[in-house]
């Protein structure tokens, strides 16, 4: 098969692709045939050796899939061969084949495309957790989203509009924030050329935002939480940026403030009930349309290289979807 093969973790540079062994599943795993997988910044983090999870090299990318079951373990009963899925590998799903374990395989839905499939879970799925089960996001209050562009900050910006909350993106360009409001963003925030805190006071009448939803880090981090309100909590995603803040607890003292990690992949694992409450919810909003993920490209294996690497450098809008 083909695939994308990372042998060294120089980053996106090093990365080749090329004929590869075809895998061959477990009794406890599933054998798809990738018909759509979706580039994530975990991915970017992952071929530089600095992601939380470090599969053994060689390995390939990509965290999350959709496809079509070709095989299946002795001991996986819900899905059989010719099913069409959704899967999260957490590593491999840039290639023509993937292994995924069975307990992280579920039916597509219906009526949903493959590419949309493989694009909604992961960023989705984070975005729901961290305001629902983290944030206590509710109805009525202010949401700032940073990096609000990215794949995981449009579904930030879609799961808070649905949860009833005023959303405030916040982006690099104007480019990105016309994407952030086609996708149901109140205000927006130029923070590349606009004082983040001195916005966020201004359109908040000085009051704070409730929750900010921060996957970027970086010198935005500390300016977002002063700017958030009595009992405000700030949502660590991610580091896009490159750096991880270090910040001063006293701000957390002023105002009762919350700072709180959001880990998707292991709260899935810990609570898989809860994960099943939200992924149904997003299968129905889906079908509702009052979700959809910001698909800007569909490209080719020979191209996830460059494209992890735009990701890497921030350049990157919405989801990129790669077709095998």
């Amino acid at each position: 098969m083909r695939a994308v093969v990372c042998s060294s973790l120089d980053g996106p540079g090093s990365l080749t692709v090329g004929e590869t062994v075809d895998p061959r599943p477990t009794p406890d795993q599933v054998l798809v045939e990738v018909r759509a997988a979706s580039i994530n910044f975990p991915d970017v983090l992952m071929v530089r050796g600095l992601y939380q999870v470090k599969p053994p090299l060689p390995f390939s990318p990509g965290a999350e899939i959709a496809g079509v079951v070709r095989e299946v373990g002795a001991n996986v009963k819900h899905v059989k061969a010719g099913d069409s899925v959704i899967g999260f590998p957490g590593h491999g799903g840039f290639a023509e084949l993937c292994v995924v374990d069975g307990a992280r395989v579920a039916p597509l839905p219906p009526g949903m495309g493959f590419d949309v499939g493989a694009a909604m879970g992961l960023t989705y799925g984070t975005a729901l957790h961290a305001l629902r089960d983290c944030g206590r996001l509710a109805e009525g209050e202010t949401l700032a989203v940073l990096g609000a562009a990215g794949g995981t900050g449009i579904a930030a910006i879609e799961c808070g509009k649905v949860l009833g909350a005023r959303v405030i993106a916040c982006a690099s360009s104007e480019e990105k924030l016309a994407l952030c409001r086609e996708h149901g963003a109140d205000e927006t925030v130029n923070y590349a050329a606009e004082d983040l805190r001195g916005r966020l006071d201004a359109l908040t009448q000085k009051r704070g935002v409730d929750v900010v939803f921060d996957a970027v880090g970086g010198s935005y981090a500390e300016p977002a939480l002063r700017a958030t309100a009595w009992h405000g909590r700030f949502l660590v995603i991610g580091f896009a940026a490159g750096e991880i803040p270090k910040i001063a607890l006293n701000l957390a003292l002023l105002k009762e403030r919350s700072i709180v990690g959001v880990y998707w992949g292991d709260w899935t694992r810990r609570d898989p009930k809860g994960n099943a409450r939200n992924v149904m919810d997003l299968v129905k909003w889906s079908a509702e349309g009052r979700i959809r993920p910001a698909i800007t490209e569909r490209i080719g294996l020979a191209a996830v290289p460059d494209a992890i690497a735009r990701l890497g450098r921030r350049e990157a809008l919405g989801k990129i979807v790669v077709v095998p």
